[in-house]
Protein backbone atom coordinates (compact mmCIF):
# COMPACT_ATOMS: atom_id res chain seq x y z
CA UNK A 1 0.00 0.00 0.00
CA UNK A 2 3.27 2.31 0.09
CA UNK A 3 1.92 3.28 -3.69
CA UNK A 4 -1.58 4.87 -2.42
CA UNK A 5 -2.27 8.61 -3.78
CA UNK A 6 -2.41 11.48 -1.54
CA UNK A 7 -6.43 12.79 -1.91
CA UNK A 8 -6.01 16.58 -2.68
CA UNK A 9 -7.70 18.73 -4.63
CA UNK A 10 -6.26 22.08 -6.41
CA UNK A 11 -6.51 25.56 -5.43
CA UNK A 12 -9.78 27.36 -5.92
CA UNK A 13 -11.60 24.12 -6.79
CA UNK A 14 -13.98 22.09 -4.31
CA UNK A 15 -15.63 18.95 -3.27
CA UNK A 16 -19.23 19.68 -1.96
CA UNK A 17 -20.74 17.42 0.35
CA UNK A 18 -24.49 15.92 0.28
CA UNK A 19 -25.59 18.94 2.61
CA UNK A 20 -23.87 21.84 0.74
CA UNK A 21 -24.73 20.06 -2.90
CA UNK A 22 -28.08 19.90 -1.50
CA UNK A 23 -28.37 23.76 -0.58
CA UNK A 24 -26.93 24.14 -3.98
CA UNK A 25 -29.34 22.79 -5.60
CA UNK A 26 -32.11 23.59 -3.93
CA UNK A 27 -31.39 27.42 -4.65
CA UNK A 28 -30.56 27.00 -8.29
CA UNK A 29 -34.02 25.37 -8.30
CA UNK A 30 -35.11 28.39 -6.89
CA UNK A 31 -33.36 30.77 -9.15
CA UNK A 32 -34.53 28.38 -12.37
CA UNK A 33 -38.29 29.25 -11.86
CA UNK A 34 -37.91 32.47 -11.22
CA UNK A 35 -36.37 32.99 -14.75
CA UNK A 36 -39.29 30.78 -16.18
CA UNK A 37 -41.72 33.28 -14.83
CA UNK A 38 -40.62 35.69 -17.54
CA UNK A 39 -40.45 33.12 -20.22
CA UNK A 40 -36.37 32.23 -20.45
CA UNK A 41 -35.68 28.81 -21.35
CA UNK A 42 -32.70 26.31 -20.66
CA UNK A 43 -30.19 25.66 -23.33
CA UNK A 44 -26.15 24.14 -22.77
CA UNK A 45 -22.79 24.41 -24.57
CA UNK A 46 -19.76 22.59 -24.12
CA UNK A 47 -16.95 23.17 -21.44
CA UNK A 48 -14.72 22.78 -23.77
CA UNK A 49 -14.39 25.52 -26.88
CA UNK A 50 -12.03 26.46 -29.57
CA UNK A 51 -9.57 28.90 -28.07
CA UNK A 52 -9.77 31.93 -31.13
CA UNK A 53 -13.76 31.19 -29.92
CA UNK A 54 -13.53 32.68 -26.17
CA UNK A 55 -10.48 34.96 -26.45
CA UNK A 56 -11.88 36.66 -29.96
CA UNK A 57 -13.11 39.70 -27.54
CA UNK A 58 -12.36 38.76 -24.58
CA UNK A 59 -9.49 41.66 -23.83
CA UNK A 60 -6.05 41.13 -22.48
CA UNK A 61 -7.35 40.32 -18.87
CA UNK A 62 -9.33 37.53 -19.65
CA UNK A 63 -6.27 36.04 -21.66
CA UNK A 64 -4.17 35.95 -18.53
CA UNK A 65 -6.90 33.96 -16.74
CA UNK A 66 -7.91 31.50 -19.06
CA UNK A 67 -7.27 28.05 -18.78
CA UNK A 68 -5.88 27.29 -22.32
CA UNK A 69 -3.86 24.30 -23.54
CA UNK A 70 -3.34 22.03 -26.68
CA UNK A 71 -5.43 18.88 -26.93
CA UNK A 72 -4.22 15.36 -27.90
CA UNK A 73 -5.35 16.12 -31.44
CA UNK A 74 -3.21 19.40 -31.90
CA UNK A 75 -5.86 21.43 -31.42
CA UNK A 76 -6.05 25.33 -29.43
CA UNK A 77 -8.54 24.88 -26.95
CA UNK A 78 -9.77 26.62 -23.36
CA UNK A 79 -12.39 25.86 -21.03
CA UNK A 80 -15.13 28.62 -20.62
CA UNK A 81 -14.50 31.78 -18.37
CA UNK A 82 -18.03 32.63 -18.76
CA UNK A 83 -20.92 31.63 -20.52
CA UNK A 84 -21.43 34.84 -22.67
CA UNK A 85 -19.18 33.96 -24.89
CA UNK A 86 -20.14 30.34 -25.70
CA UNK A 87 -23.31 31.61 -25.70
CA UNK A 88 -23.08 33.97 -28.54
CA UNK A 89 -21.24 31.51 -30.90
CA UNK A 90 -24.67 29.33 -30.03
CA UNK A 91 -26.72 31.99 -31.44
CA UNK A 92 -24.82 32.71 -34.57
CA UNK A 93 -24.20 28.74 -35.25
CA UNK A 94 -28.32 27.81 -34.80
CA UNK A 95 -29.35 31.66 -35.70
CA UNK A 96 -32.07 30.12 -38.61
CA UNK A 97 -33.77 27.79 -35.52
CA UNK A 98 -34.05 30.62 -32.96
CA UNK A 99 -37.23 32.68 -32.73
CA UNK A 100 -36.42 36.19 -31.85
CA UNK A 101 -36.23 37.57 -29.52
CA UNK A 102 -34.78 34.44 -27.98
CA UNK A 103 -34.72 34.37 -24.34
CA UNK A 104 -32.43 31.82 -22.63
CA UNK A 105 -30.89 31.05 -18.84
CA UNK A 106 -28.06 28.75 -18.31
CA UNK A 107 -26.71 27.66 -15.34
CA UNK A 108 -23.59 25.58 -15.41
CA UNK A 109 -19.90 25.90 -14.13
CA UNK A 110 -16.82 28.33 -15.77
CA UNK A 111 -13.52 28.41 -14.91
CA UNK A 112 -10.86 31.39 -14.40
CA UNK A 113 -7.03 31.09 -13.08
CA UNK A 114 -7.44 33.90 -10.87
CA UNK A 115 -6.57 35.12 -7.23
CA UNK A 116 -9.27 33.12 -4.79
CA UNK A 117 -10.78 34.96 -1.86
CA UNK A 118 -13.83 34.46 -0.07
CA UNK A 119 -16.78 33.86 -2.38
CA UNK A 120 -14.47 33.79 -5.47
CA UNK A 121 -13.16 30.33 -6.63
CA UNK A 122 -10.99 29.24 -9.83
CA UNK A 123 -14.27 26.87 -10.93
CA UNK A 124 -17.55 28.66 -10.00
CA UNK A 125 -21.31 28.60 -11.42
CA UNK A 126 -22.74 31.22 -13.13
CA UNK A 127 -26.64 31.42 -13.58
CA UNK A 128 -26.84 33.56 -16.87
CA UNK A 129 -29.76 35.17 -18.40
CA UNK A 130 -30.01 37.01 -21.92
CA UNK A 131 -32.21 38.62 -24.34
CA UNK A 132 -30.66 38.49 -27.98
CA UNK A 133 -32.34 39.95 -30.86
CA UNK A 134 -33.84 42.97 -29.26
CA UNK A 135 -32.46 46.42 -29.45
CA UNK A 136 -35.41 47.96 -27.34
CA UNK A 137 -35.18 49.88 -23.50
CA UNK A 138 -37.62 47.48 -22.86
CA UNK A 139 -35.90 44.62 -23.43
CA UNK A 140 -32.72 46.13 -20.95
CA UNK A 141 -35.31 47.25 -18.20
CA UNK A 142 -36.64 43.64 -18.31
CA UNK A 143 -33.00 42.21 -17.61
CA UNK A 144 -33.23 44.50 -14.84
CA UNK A 145 -36.62 43.51 -13.11
CA UNK A 146 -35.43 40.08 -13.53
CA UNK A 147 -32.67 40.68 -11.32
CA UNK A 148 -34.35 42.83 -8.82
CA UNK A 149 -37.18 40.03 -8.42
CA UNK A 150 -34.57 37.05 -8.51
CA UNK A 151 -32.98 38.54 -6.02
CA UNK A 152 -35.83 39.00 -3.66
CA UNK A 153 -37.46 35.65 -4.13
CA UNK A 154 -34.38 33.50 -3.12
CA UNK A 155 -34.44 35.65 0.12
CA UNK A 156 -31.56 38.16 -0.55
CA UNK A 157 -33.78 40.99 0.65
CA UNK A 158 -32.93 44.42 -0.48
CA UNK A 159 -30.61 45.15 -3.37
CA UNK A 160 -28.77 48.01 -4.89
CA UNK A 161 -28.54 47.64 -8.79
CA UNK A 162 -25.66 50.26 -9.41
CA UNK A 163 -26.12 51.39 -13.58
CA UNK A 164 -24.53 53.32 -16.40
CA UNK A 165 -24.54 53.07 -19.94
CA UNK A 166 -21.06 52.76 -21.84
CA UNK A 167 -21.88 54.65 -24.72
CA UNK A 168 -21.57 57.76 -22.83
CA UNK A 169 -18.67 56.55 -21.32
CA UNK A 170 -17.01 56.16 -24.86
CA UNK A 171 -17.91 59.33 -25.76
CA UNK A 172 -16.37 60.97 -23.24
CA UNK A 173 -13.35 58.97 -24.52
CA UNK A 174 -14.00 60.12 -27.80
CA UNK A 175 -14.32 63.58 -26.89
CA UNK A 176 -10.52 63.82 -25.19
CA UNK A 177 -9.37 61.92 -28.50
CA UNK A 178 -8.51 58.44 -26.02
CA UNK A 179 -10.50 56.30 -28.35
CA UNK A 180 -7.06 53.90 -29.06
CA UNK A 181 -7.05 53.98 -25.14
CA UNK A 182 -10.59 53.25 -24.34
CA UNK A 183 -9.84 49.55 -23.65
CA UNK A 184 -7.16 49.82 -20.51
CA UNK A 185 -8.93 53.07 -19.41
CA UNK A 186 -12.00 50.57 -18.91
CA UNK A 187 -10.36 48.29 -17.09
CA UNK A 188 -8.98 51.17 -14.94
CA UNK A 189 -12.04 52.38 -14.05
CA UNK A 190 -13.21 49.06 -13.57
CA UNK A 191 -11.62 48.39 -10.44
CA UNK A 192 -11.57 52.10 -8.73
CA UNK A 193 -13.47 50.56 -5.71
CA UNK A 194 -10.34 47.58 -5.34
CA UNK A 195 -7.92 50.11 -6.22
CA UNK A 196 -9.18 53.76 -4.61
CA UNK A 197 -9.49 57.06 -6.15
CA UNK A 198 -5.75 58.14 -5.15
CA UNK A 199 -4.58 54.86 -7.50
CA UNK A 200 -6.82 55.02 -9.61
CA UNK A 201 -6.08 58.98 -10.74
CA UNK A 202 -2.24 57.49 -11.05
CA UNK A 203 -2.97 54.62 -13.41
CA UNK A 204 -5.57 57.05 -15.37
CA UNK A 205 -2.88 60.40 -16.04
CA UNK A 206 -0.34 57.14 -16.65
CA UNK A 207 -2.71 56.83 -19.24
CA UNK A 208 -3.70 59.56 -20.91
CA UNK A 209 -2.11 62.98 -19.27
CA UNK A 210 -2.26 66.64 -20.28
CA UNK A 211 -5.03 66.50 -17.22
CA UNK A 212 -7.39 64.34 -18.98
CA UNK A 213 -7.48 62.03 -16.12
CA UNK A 214 -8.84 64.88 -13.86
CA UNK A 215 -11.88 65.02 -16.58
CA UNK A 216 -12.54 60.86 -16.47
CA UNK A 217 -12.45 61.34 -12.57
CA UNK A 218 -15.13 64.06 -12.61
CA UNK A 219 -17.33 61.82 -14.61
CA UNK A 220 -17.35 59.09 -12.91
CA UNK A 221 -17.45 60.43 -9.31
CA UNK A 222 -20.67 62.17 -10.54
CA UNK A 223 -23.21 61.89 -8.01
CA UNK A 224 -26.97 62.94 -7.04
CA UNK A 225 -30.45 62.04 -7.74
CA UNK A 226 -30.46 59.58 -11.12
CA UNK A 227 -31.42 62.55 -13.01
CA UNK A 228 -28.98 64.80 -11.50
CA UNK A 229 -26.26 62.23 -12.11
CA UNK A 230 -27.74 61.96 -16.13
CA UNK A 231 -27.68 65.96 -16.80
CA UNK A 232 -24.19 65.58 -15.30
CA UNK A 233 -22.59 63.06 -17.61
CA UNK A 234 -24.34 63.60 -20.72
CA UNK A 235 -22.52 67.43 -20.39
CA UNK A 236 -19.60 65.85 -19.75
CA UNK A 237 -20.18 63.33 -22.75
CA UNK A 238 -20.88 66.22 -25.01
CA UNK A 239 -24.89 66.60 -24.71
CA UNK A 240 -27.69 64.78 -25.01
CA UNK A 241 -27.87 61.50 -27.22
CA UNK A 242 -29.76 58.58 -27.51
CA UNK A 243 -27.60 57.14 -24.57
CA UNK A 244 -28.84 59.86 -22.22
CA UNK A 245 -32.15 58.98 -23.64
CA UNK A 246 -32.49 55.89 -23.23
CA UNK A 247 -31.72 55.64 -19.65
CA UNK A 248 -34.28 58.21 -19.33
CA UNK A 249 -36.86 56.06 -20.74
CA UNK A 250 -35.27 53.26 -18.69
CA UNK A 251 -36.03 55.48 -15.31
CA UNK A 252 -39.66 55.87 -16.61
CA UNK A 253 -40.49 52.00 -16.64
CA UNK A 254 -39.05 51.79 -13.15
CA UNK A 255 -41.05 54.96 -11.38
CA UNK A 256 -44.33 53.51 -13.04
CA UNK A 257 -43.57 50.10 -11.71
CA UNK A 258 -42.80 51.83 -8.42
CA UNK A 259 -39.24 50.52 -8.26
CA UNK A 260 -36.91 53.15 -8.53
CA UNK A 261 -35.27 53.29 -4.94
CA UNK A 262 -33.49 49.95 -6.08
CA UNK A 263 -31.06 51.32 -9.17
CA UNK A 264 -28.69 54.13 -8.46
CA UNK A 265 -26.90 55.55 -11.51
CA UNK A 266 -23.45 55.24 -10.82
CA UNK A 267 -21.29 56.57 -14.03
CA UNK A 268 -18.35 54.28 -12.36
CA UNK A 269 -19.69 51.17 -13.53
CA UNK A 270 -18.45 50.48 -16.77
CA UNK A 271 -17.56 46.23 -16.54
CA UNK A 272 -13.92 45.92 -17.99
CA UNK A 273 -14.75 43.47 -20.45
CA UNK A 274 -14.62 44.88 -24.02
CA UNK A 275 -18.10 43.23 -25.51
CA UNK A 276 -20.20 45.74 -23.58
CA UNK A 277 -21.82 48.78 -25.84
CA UNK A 278 -24.43 49.73 -24.03
CA UNK A 279 -26.01 49.83 -20.42
CA UNK A 280 -23.96 47.89 -17.59
CA UNK A 281 -24.87 46.99 -14.33
CA UNK A 282 -23.57 45.28 -10.81
CA UNK A 283 -26.06 44.03 -8.05
CA UNK A 284 -25.71 44.56 -4.45
CA UNK A 285 -27.09 43.24 -1.42
CA UNK A 286 -27.97 46.37 0.82
CA UNK A 287 -27.24 43.92 3.90
CA UNK A 288 -23.82 43.24 2.72
CA UNK A 289 -22.60 45.70 -0.44
CA UNK A 290 -19.35 44.58 0.97
CA UNK A 291 -18.76 41.30 -0.81
CA UNK A 292 -19.37 42.90 -4.13
CA UNK A 293 -21.71 42.73 -6.85
CA UNK A 294 -23.59 39.43 -6.71
CA UNK A 295 -25.43 39.77 -10.39
CA UNK A 296 -23.91 42.02 -13.22
CA UNK A 297 -23.72 42.29 -16.89
CA UNK A 298 -25.01 44.64 -19.65
CA UNK A 299 -25.61 45.04 -23.17
CA UNK A 300 -23.14 43.38 -25.99
CA UNK A 301 -24.67 44.81 -29.62
CA UNK A 302 -22.00 43.04 -31.47
CA UNK A 303 -20.83 40.34 -29.44
CA UNK A 304 -22.70 37.96 -31.11
CA UNK A 305 -20.59 39.37 -34.89
CA UNK A 306 -17.56 37.69 -34.10
CA UNK A 307 -19.35 34.63 -35.50
CA UNK A 308 -22.20 36.10 -37.64
CA UNK A 309 -22.26 39.09 -40.53
CA UNK A 310 -26.08 39.48 -39.20
CA UNK A 311 -26.15 41.84 -36.62
CA UNK A 312 -27.79 40.40 -33.08
CA UNK A 313 -28.08 42.44 -30.69
CA UNK A 314 -28.21 41.16 -27.24
CA UNK A 315 -28.51 42.32 -23.19
CA UNK A 316 -27.95 39.88 -20.28
CA UNK A 317 -26.53 39.66 -16.68
CA UNK A 318 -24.96 36.75 -14.75
CA UNK A 319 -25.67 35.51 -11.57
CA UNK A 320 -22.45 34.83 -8.96
CA UNK A 321 -24.00 31.34 -7.17
CA UNK A 322 -20.99 30.57 -5.26
CA UNK A 323 -20.67 34.45 -4.05
CA UNK A 324 -24.47 34.47 -3.21
CA UNK A 325 -24.45 32.06 -1.20
CA UNK A 326 -21.48 33.14 0.88
CA UNK A 327 -23.24 36.04 1.03
CA UNK A 328 -26.45 34.22 2.09
CA UNK A 329 -24.70 32.58 4.63
CA UNK A 330 -22.85 35.62 6.60
CA UNK A 331 -26.27 37.00 6.75
CA UNK A 332 -27.76 33.77 7.93
CA UNK A 333 -30.14 33.36 5.02
CA UNK A 334 -28.68 29.92 4.15
CA UNK A 335 -29.70 26.64 5.40
CA UNK A 336 -32.90 25.56 3.11
CA UNK A 337 -33.32 22.00 2.66
CA UNK A 338 -30.75 19.78 4.20
CA UNK A 339 -31.89 16.35 2.79
CA UNK A 340 -34.10 15.41 -0.20
CA UNK A 341 -35.36 12.14 2.52
CA UNK A 342 -38.36 12.56 4.38
CA UNK A 343 -38.69 9.24 5.66
CA UNK A 344 -36.50 5.67 5.45
CA UNK A 345 -38.18 2.45 5.70
CA UNK A 346 -36.31 0.56 8.13
CA UNK A 347 -35.26 -3.16 7.74
CA UNK A 348 -36.60 -5.65 10.01
CA UNK A 349 -36.18 -8.70 7.00
CA UNK A 350 -33.57 -8.54 4.12
CA UNK A 351 -35.84 -11.29 2.03
CA UNK A 352 -38.96 -8.48 2.39
CA UNK A 353 -36.59 -5.72 0.49
CA UNK A 354 -38.80 -6.45 -2.95
CA UNK A 355 -42.08 -5.72 -0.24
CA UNK A 356 -40.04 -2.28 1.32
CA UNK A 357 -39.46 -1.12 -2.15
CA UNK A 358 -42.92 -1.77 -2.97
CA UNK A 359 -44.32 0.22 0.17
CA UNK A 360 -41.39 3.06 -0.17
CA UNK A 361 -43.40 3.67 -3.62
CA UNK A 362 -46.84 4.27 -2.50
CA UNK A 363 -45.35 6.91 -0.25
CA UNK A 364 -43.03 7.98 -3.08
CA UNK A 365 -46.36 8.69 -5.27
CA UNK A 366 -47.90 11.14 -2.70
CA UNK A 367 -44.68 13.42 -2.99
CA UNK A 368 -43.00 11.61 0.36
CA UNK A 369 -38.91 11.14 -0.40
CA UNK A 370 -38.53 7.49 1.06
CA UNK A 371 -35.56 5.81 1.27
CA UNK A 372 -34.90 1.87 2.17
CA UNK A 373 -32.39 0.92 4.35
CA UNK A 374 -30.77 -2.74 2.60
CA UNK A 375 -29.77 -3.99 6.08
CA UNK A 376 -31.30 -5.59 8.62
CA UNK A 377 -29.30 -4.06 11.71
CA UNK A 378 -30.57 -3.17 15.39
CA UNK A 379 -33.61 -0.30 14.97
CA UNK A 380 -31.12 1.76 16.92
CA UNK A 381 -28.23 1.63 14.61
CA UNK A 382 -31.23 2.33 11.91
CA UNK A 383 -32.58 5.19 13.54
CA UNK A 384 -28.97 7.08 13.84
CA UNK A 385 -28.33 5.72 10.53
CA UNK A 386 -31.25 7.85 9.54
CA UNK A 387 -30.43 11.05 11.48
CA UNK A 388 -27.29 11.12 9.79
CA UNK A 389 -28.69 11.22 6.69
CA UNK A 390 -30.95 13.79 7.83
CA UNK A 391 -34.31 12.15 7.30
CA UNK A 392 -36.72 13.46 9.82
CA UNK A 393 -38.90 9.61 10.17
CA UNK A 394 -38.07 6.47 10.30
CA UNK A 395 -41.15 3.56 9.19
CA UNK A 396 -41.11 0.68 10.96
CA UNK A 397 -42.72 -1.97 8.83
CA UNK A 398 -44.55 -4.62 10.20
CA UNK A 399 -44.72 -8.67 9.35
CA UNK A 400 -46.50 -8.04 5.73
CA UNK A 401 -45.25 -4.44 4.86
CA UNK A 402 -48.34 -4.28 2.65
CA UNK A 403 -51.06 -5.19 5.22
CA UNK A 404 -48.94 -4.64 8.61
CA UNK A 405 -49.76 -1.69 10.84
CA UNK A 406 -47.00 0.50 10.31
CA UNK A 407 -45.02 2.52 13.39
CA UNK A 408 -43.67 6.02 12.68
CA UNK A 409 -40.11 6.95 14.33
CA UNK A 410 -40.20 10.72 15.02
CA UNK A 411 -36.07 11.28 14.74
CA UNK A 412 -35.85 14.99 16.51
CA UNK A 413 -38.60 14.25 19.54
CA UNK A 414 -37.61 10.36 19.64
CA UNK A 415 -41.16 9.81 20.37
CA UNK A 416 -43.17 6.35 18.51
CA UNK A 417 -46.79 6.41 16.54
CA UNK A 418 -47.56 3.25 16.63
CA UNK A 419 -50.34 1.11 14.82
CA UNK A 420 -51.22 3.23 11.88
CA UNK A 421 -52.27 2.19 8.40
CA UNK A 422 -50.45 3.37 5.56
CA UNK A 423 -52.99 6.27 4.94
CA UNK A 424 -52.69 7.41 8.48
CA UNK A 425 -48.85 7.18 8.42
CA UNK A 426 -48.99 8.98 4.89
CA UNK A 427 -50.98 12.10 6.38
CA UNK A 428 -48.67 12.51 8.75
CA UNK A 429 -45.69 12.21 6.54
CA UNK A 430 -47.02 14.82 4.31
CA UNK A 431 -47.36 17.58 6.58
Amino acid sequence: MANIIEPRILKGFRDFLPGAEIERRSLVERIEASFRLYGFVPIDTPALEYAEILLGKGGGETEKQIYRFIDHGGRDVALRFDLTVPFARFVAEHRETLPLPFKRYHIAKVWRGENTQRGRYREFTQCDFDIVGSESPAVDFEILLVMRNTLKAIGAGDVTIRMNHRGLFNRLITRLNLRDKAADILRTVDKLAKAGRDATAVSLEELTGGGKAAEILRFIEARGSFEETLDTIAEAAGGEGPESERLRLIRSFMLDMGIADSFVLDPSITRGLDYYTGIVFETFLTAMPEIGSVCSGGRYDDLAGLYSREKLTGVGSSLGLDRLIAALESLGKAGGRSTYVKAAIACVDEAAGGAYQALADRFRERGIPCEVFPEAKKLTQQFILAEKKGAHWVIVPGEKPSESPLTLRELKTRRDRTDLSFEEAAAILSR
